[in-house]
């Protein structure tokens, strides 16, 4: 059923995308539901990001994690893209963001220097590797938690993408997040599937004191419980 009617056709002008009729992706018979409901969400209701990153009813947490990684892979390659007109390797020599401490490439054989641009390139064919990797994710259905582990290693390269773009490259940066909310989706979902930690965080201190106040809006609705 979604084949049917879940497709641009080919020569499709920017305009004219995704307007294919209302549907809903949760009661669709595909293996792609979780992917379908999450990309809806996206395009729909871009600003509803507590809602976009909870969990729907009948989909497995674990599967849930793994189709937001899949597609914030996706959206990562697209400000690759924008990055690369200002991130050029003799600025950039090597991946930093907010401090002198130096991100050393972790897909070559022995992890070692690269400049930011290849770093993030590197970074993301890793990640897309190991997120098509069929020994450790066999299904579109369900995912064993044995393979999550791999998940949290890939969340915290892929958010020093967002650490770079920020402290370096601001201008690209705040274009790309006032369209998309990347940044802030990404790291409220990291956060509040595990896969980062409050101590790991570097992103901007707007996007920091909106996690953090909705921390203590919760620790306070449980004090008065």
């Amino acid at each position: 059923m979604a084949e049917s009617f879940l497709r641009n056709r080919r020569g499709s002008k920017k305009e004219d995308l995704y307007l294919w009729r209302q549907y809903n992706a949760l009661e669709l018979d595909t293996v792609l539901t979780a992917q379908l409901y999450l990309q809806e969400m996206i395009r729909e209701q871009p600003n509803d990001i507590d809602k976009m990153i909870e969990c729907p009813n009948g989909v497995e947490e674990n599967l849930w994690v793994y189709e937001h990684m899949r597609q914030i892979c996706l959206q990562l390659n697209a400000l690759s893209v924008h990055l690369q007109s200002c991130c050029i390797p003799t600025q950039c020599v090597n991946m930093q963001a907010d401090g002198d401490e130096v991100y050393l490439c972790a897909v070559h054989k022995k992890p070692k220097e690269c400049s930011a641009i290849d770093y993030i390139l590197h970074t993301l064919d890793g990640s897309c590797s190991i997120l098509n990797n069929t020994k450790l994710f066999p299904s579109r259905v369900t995912v064993k938690s044995g393979s999550m582990q791999r998940l949290e290693s890939t969340a915290r390269r892929l958010y020093r993408i967002f650490g770079h773009a920020y402290y370096r490259h601001r201008e690209v940066f705040d274009k790309y997040e006032s369209q998309t909310k990347m940044c802030l989706r990404f790291t409220k979902f990291a956060l509040k599937y595990d896969l980062l930690t409050m101590d790991s965080l570097t992103i901007p201190v707007e996007i920091s004191s909106i996690i953090k106040q909705e921390n203590n809006n919760e620790d306070d609705v449980t004090d008065k419980n």
